[in-house]
């Protein structure tokens, strides 16, 4: 195992960007930034041997300041969705930007996305970003201090574990958006790849893919394009008739896993490359996004690729969005001088 660092370019303030690498033994790697403390690439072999990047990215720190995807980042401090911007905590009202629609989304307009993190190497296979976010920033309170540890190991899995800790009462919600396409970023459509989330429910949305408060059973009429129970390919559902899907214009909906002992979250496999995706975590949600709105993204993509609609899916472990407003959900208040921590772990494989 081995850590590599090299310069990524500046952002347009002048301040410089680092890349960090972690290479296993055999030769697969991930990539990780600090703007944003994002995914760049994960290099891993296809079943003839050959390596493929599949994650969607871009080149250098200019691209990634451009973008609108979120691409690999980190975004915070409350992941997805927050009705018109406001939430009430301990009896006080709190005023956030509305940046998606009526919605707040991923902390703001600088967000944690947005900002440049702290990287250290740790070992030969962990690289940890941390950052400060300082009360009142993008009118969250608390003086709030941020960890995500990144681990890539022999066996080809991705760990990310996130912690904070917070001088006052706040709400957090941290996540990873990396867009995955197991037969390489540059390759098309996700729609033929296979996937099986954990899950029996999901929290429905309305027209501005806010949570109603309501849990849909997968096993219900309605629930039928939305179920991944079974492995089934991400496409075959994608375009039918449905309210859920027209108020997405896809998949963008939380699912809400069940409680294994063994925190497996969701799976995924290409019959093309032969690659597999093992999600496993300790979060109560995932989030699968299709890339509804990749063409609307302003992404220079990596080697000149184009990103179209549906040319990666997401699967963002979380907690609910806008859940301070739902008491049936999992909580969201991150109480003072408690410590936050959550774990995601991807595996890859050949099938």
């Amino acid at each position: 195992m081995s850590v590599e660092k090299k310069i990524f370019g500046t952002l347009s303030d002048g301040r410089e960007v680092s890349l960090y690498k972690i290479i296993n033994a055999k030769g697969e790697s991930v990539s990780f930034i600090d703007y944003g403390a994002a995914i760049v690439s994960i290099m891993v072999h296809d079943r003839e041997g050959n390596l493929k990047d599949i994650a969607l990215g871009c080149d250098n720190a200019a691209a990634y300041e451009q973008q609108t995807a979120c691409l690999g980042a980190v975004p915070g401090r409350y992941a997805n969705r927050i009705e018109k911007g406001t939430f009430v905590l301990n009896g006080k009202t709190f005023h956030l930007a509305v940046n998606n629609g009526p919605n707040h989304l991923h902390g703001g307009p600088t967000g944690f996305h947005r900002r440049l993190w702290n990287g250290e190497i740790c070992d030969d296979n962990t690289v940890i970003f941390t950052r400060l976010s300082c009360d009142g920033e993008e009118g969250y309170p608390g003086n709030l201090m941020v960890c995500v540890k990144y681990t890539f190991d022999q066996a080809s899995r991705l760990s990310i574990c996130y912690q904070a800790l917070s001088d006052q009462d706040t709400i957090l919600n941290l996540t990873n958006h990396t867009y995955f396409n197991l037969n390489g970023h540059d390759s098309g459509s996700v729609e033929g790849q296979e996937l099986q989330i954990f899950a029996d429910s999901f929290t429905e949305n309305d027209s501005n893919c806010l949570p109603t408060g309501r849990i849909v059973n997968l096993s219900a009429e309605e629930g039928r394009v939305m179920d991944f129970r079974s492995p089934k390919t991400i496409g075959k559902d994608l375009h039918k008739e449905s309210i859920h899907l027209k108020n997405a214009s896809g998949y963008d909906h939380n699912y809400v896993l069940e409680k294994n002992k063994e925190g497996i979250a969701a799976k995924a496999y290409s019959s093309d490359s032969g690659i597999t995706m093992e999600c496993k975590t300790t979060q109560p949600g995932i989030q699968l996004y299709t890339g509804n709105f990749l063409e609307d993204s302003n992404i220079q993509g990596k080697n000149g690729a184009v990103y179209h609609n549906f040319d990666g899916f997401c699967l963002e472990t979380q907690h609910f969005p806008d859940a301070i407003r739902h008491t049936h959900f999992p909580k969201v208040i991150l109480k003072m001088g408690e410590l936050y921590k959550e774990t995601t772990e991807y595996s890859f494989g050949i099938k």
